[in-house]
């Protein structure tokens, strides 16, 4: 009979590989399921994305569209599709300013658009291109990554999978004020990348449904005791 510490060693080794292939093939699955559902959104919601459109293009001088180069997996850069919610070339005197709840750069349409996060269907492409999931982290502006990268510890470690239309920290928090809000939704990405599943995703989507149609993103509870600025 072998030894009881041996058993433990080799079940918790055998429990490992079990996850780890489990793991692989949830991702090899969740790639499929992504680029069909973008598929199928792209195409049910053509008319929406008509409408949308059509509004931005009338509420204010500009492209309906908007890109803007992202950090994707491996910290590759990538451009994202939005519909355009602020007035037209707004960062070129600011320069890359961190998104605010209410922006002074918004436009009326805009703020609606983002409200209620209208504004980022397009990137149903991105997920449609492979650049993008469905969920995941949020993905982030090059500026800011490389000065998160050196302020917070393991911040590029959520850059190990594809960032997602929406996300865990995207259901439990608002827009960041200070560095403390990106620390914590940092570790709430890291959890999703420890944790990810498809009841997790599950979860995270009806939670998002929930958003869309009320408009209203949880608040943190506890505030930060000592504020610090995000870098502008």
């Amino acid at each position: 009979m072998p030894e009881p510490a041996s058993v433990v060693i080799l079940s918790g080794g055998l429990i490992g590989v079990l996850l780890k292939y489990a793991r692989a093939k949830f991702v090899q699955a969740k790639v499929v399921f992504d680029f069909f559902f973008s598929l199928m959104a792209l195409i049910f919601l053509s008319p929406l994305f008509l409408i949308l459109g059509i509004g931005v293009k009338l509420s204010s001088k500009g492209p309906f569209l908007y890109t803007q180069n992202r950090v994707g997996k491996d910290g590759k850069n990538f451009k994202i599709y939005k519909f355009r919610t602020m007035v037209e070339e707004a960062e070129t005197k600011t320069g890359a300013v961190w998104a605010q709840q209410s922006d002074p750069r918004l436009t009326r349409y805009g703020k609606f658009l983002r409200d209620h996060h209208l504004d980022e269907l397009p990137q149903f492409f991105n997920v449609l291109r492979g650049e993008m999931s469905i969920i995941g982290p949020r993905p982030e502006r090059p500026y800011f990554v490389n000065q998160f990268k050196e302020s917070i510890p393991n911040y590029e470690r959520r850059l190990e999978v594809k960032p997602g239309i929406t996300g865990l920290a995207q259901t439990r928090q608002n827009y960041d004020v200070t560095l403390d809000d990106v620390k914590r939704k940092l570790g709430m990405d890291l959890m999703y990348i420890r944790q990810m599943c498809w009841l997790v995703d599950m979860r995270i989507f009806t939670q998002t449904v929930r958003i869309l149609l009320t408009g209203k993103v949880p608040i943190p509870k506890k505030k930060p005791s000592k504020l610090t600025a995000l870098p502008h």
